[in-house]
């Protein structure tokens, strides 16, 4: 009775792995039929084999998804959107992403390499979805591309980037309340496709990233939400609730810093309070503006020092910098605006921004001596500041060359200069708190 149970057992054992072996063998097959007519293209007489392959043996290669994928992305491409194959087409697709994303952890074990992550795989869903969708559920989608993205960072495909801030704004198109969202899904994807620009070692994926980060610039300047009096209606009365949130205060920060909203009040009153917990540059620099509206020139220019000093990055200091000679500038104090500039020039000598203020700076005081026609010289030392703004930065050069034109009406001429004993090629120094020398033409 034993032997006979035995038997029976050890028999059983044998067919399952006779079963065993034809299924390993079927697959074999199947999977070199299947792969060998996609690689010409015949996606039609690849289709059963590879489905075999898909149901029974779905480890058996990774490059059965792949295959999967040019098979039915082929078929959709060429079906009727309103044809029942074209709904199991699709629903295929779907099926076979998914279980792309369930069967990724068990390729990792075996030491398959060059495959997505689980969420890089789920962006590329996304892809897919967005593309063949006959009706696509956008709320789905996003938090689909959300969870990739966020996990993927700067390692997400350039689409995925983009797909999170256009179905941010399809979102914020059917919810007003989202604004807040969609501005920060465009930073946060801006910022990647910015950090994936600076790390791709490859010109086409760098161009990639490039025109992704054009476009989500040109969907956001479109969406309505980019100007600042949005942002200050969305921030203002978040700061308040917030304000001993340094987090948010500090994001609220950055985000009006980035689109250059410095002279809303959100912006202030978040870095006030983000100033009391955390002295930061960013925070510094947003009281200065805070202490500039309230019309407080030397409190504006304690922040602004402090934040320089804060500052680590030479261009960030000269931005700074430039701001304190404006603020001076626009108070008639002339020669400590010059200084400013100048500290400007220090951290960027490319800075033409700076060389034009000062051109504005020399052209607002022009009167240093008790001869009108020397006084019109001060304008050759204009000229030639906004000739050395566009030397050294071209973007400025529209505007230096309008003031150029400008300026170059007062100058005085030859034959005033000889009545005083100068002509052209000579060196003057133009006097007062001024100090500098200029060659008369």
């Amino acid at each position: 009775m034993k032997i006979t149970k035995l038997l029976a057992v050890v028999l059983l054992l044998l067919g399952v792995t006779n079963v065993s072996a034809q299924v390993d063998e079927k697959c074999l097959s199947n999977s070199s039929i299947s792969h060998e007519a996609v690689k010409v293209g015949n996606y039609k007489d690849a289709y059963e084999p590879w489905k075999e392959v898909i149901k029974d043996c779905p480890l058996l290669r990774y490059y059965t998804f792949t295959d999967g994928f040019k098979i039915l992305t082929s078929f959709l491409d060429k079906a009727e959107k309103s044809s029942a194959d074209y709904t199991k087409y699709f629903d295929e697709l779907m099926q076979l992403h998914d279980s792309r994303m369930e069967y990724i952890p068990q390729f990792n074990e075996k030491g398959v390499t060059n495959i997505p992550s689980v969420d890089a795989a789920l962006g590329l869903k996304v892809i897919d979805y967005l593309t063949y969708s006959t009706n696509p559920d956008y709320n789905l989608a996003y938090d689909w591309t959300k969870k990739s993205v966020l996990a993927e960072k700067a390692d997400s495909q350039p689409a995925v980037l983009f797909y999170l801030v256009n179905l941010s704004l399809a979102k914020l198109q059917t919810d007003a309340t989202f604004k807040e969202s969609f501005v920060n899904d465009y930073l946060f994807a801006s910022q990647l496709a910015e950090e994936a620009i600076e790390t791709s070692t490859k010109d086409v994926y760098k161009k990639a990233y490039e025109d992704t980060k054009n476009s989500l610039t040109a969907l956001f300047i479109n969406s309505g939400a980019a100007d600042c009096q949005s942002l200050q209606d969305i921030y203002a009365p978040k700061v308040e609730e917030n304000k001993d949130n340094i987090e948010y205060l500090k994001q609220v920060i950055s985000v009006m810093e980035s689109l250059k909203c410095r002279d809303q009040e959100a912006y202030a009153q978040a870095s006030f309070y983000s100033y009391q917990i955390e002295p930061t540059a960013e925070a510094a620099m947003g009281c200065a503006m805070r202490s500039y509206k309230k019309g407080d020139i030397n409190e504006t220019i304690k922040f602004i020092d402090e934040a320089m000093g804060l500052e680590v990055e030479p261009a960030k200091k000269a931005e700074k910098a430039y701001y304190a000679a404006t603020f001076l500038f626009a108070g008639k104090r002339y020669s400590q605006a010059r200084s400013y500039a100048l500290k400007a020039l220090g951290f960027d000598p490319n800075n033409g921004s700076a060389y034009i203020l000062i051109a504005k700076l020399y052209a607002s005081s022009p009167n240093w001596s008790d001869e009108a026609v020397l006084n019109k010289c001060t304008y050759f030392l204009v000229i030639d500041k906004l000739q050395r703004a566009k030397a050294v930065d071209s973007s400025v050069a529209n505007e230096a060359n309008e003031l150029i034109r400008v300026y170059s009406q007062y100058t005085p001429t030859a034959q005033d200069l000889f009545m005083l004993g100068y002509k052209a090629g000579d060196s003057i120094t133009i006097g007062g708190w001024i100090g500098e020398s200029t060659t008369i033409r």
